[in-house]
């Protein structure tokens, strides 16, 4: 899996994404998923670093069934969470 950290104000918000999808594109009924852009092009780490890091963010984008098996594991997430566009599942997390 690939995953980019970005700060702002002190928070964290993560792209997360199987490194299969990175680089594309999916379309769905009013949606687009981006993996080409540089928000999620970001570097492999393990299982146990990238659940450290979404259980401390704020925001994630997570995108691949790789990735959200990961997050509903951690319990950052849960099925109802879970989206498809094109067949690809995501989650947008925000922690208030």
């Amino acid at each position: 899996m690939i995953i980019k950290i970005h700060k702002s104000q002190g928070r964290i918000l993560v792209a997360l994404c199987d490194k299969e999808l990175l680089g594309k594109k999916f379309s769905g009924e009013n949606c687009e998923l981006d993996l080409g852009s540089d928000f999620f092009k970001g570097e492999e780490k393990t299982e146990r670093e990238i659940g450290d890091i979404l259980r401390n963010s704020w925001t994630s984008n997570i995108v691949g069934r790789k990735s959200i098996d990961l997050a509903l594991k951690e319990e950052v997430i849960s099925e109802e969470h879970v989206k498809e566009i094109d067949g690809v599942p995501y989650a947008l997390i925000i922690t208030l």
